[in-house]
């Protein structure tokens, strides 16, 4: 897969929603990737091998409750690098707090797998309970 397709194929399983996320991480993404989120969420900022990256989803799914996400087409670097814009606004489960973020996302693959992700993040509290 070229860094076009890949770059496609990632934002279309976004856009799909989490119905088949375990699935579209196995396809897309290095066994060894990692992942670098732009701030602590409490798990450290760094997550390192795939089945790793699929439990920070899977926390993801458990902790917030999404009530509009958008995702952007990716931006395209050469040949092993794109960029995705996405922006959501949901509530944080356990305490209400409602939140709108917009990401910007930096993919690195290898061989037609992404083997790195790097989250730049612009966060608005919307209200705290």
């Amino acid at each position: 897969m070229n860094i076009k397709e890949l770059a496609d194929s990632l934002v279309t399983a976004c856009r799909e929603g989490n119905a088949r996320v375990r699935e579209n991480l196995l396809a897309l993404y290095h066994s060894d990737a990692v992942s670098v989120e732009a701030r602590d969420h409490g798990r450290g900022r760094e997550t390192r091998g795939l089945e790793a990256i699929c439990a920070k989803h899977d926390w993801w799914e458990s902790t917030m409750n999404v009530s509009i996400s958008s995702v952007s087409e990716p931006m395209v670097h050469g040949d092993d690098r794109f960029a995705v814009i996405f922006e959501v606004t949901g509530k944080v489960k356990e305490t209400a707090e409602s939140f709108k973020v917009r990401e910007i996302a930096v993919y690195h693959a290898v061989d037609g797998k992404i083997v790195r992700e790097e989250f730049f993040e612009q966060r608005d509290s919307l209200n705290r309970p």
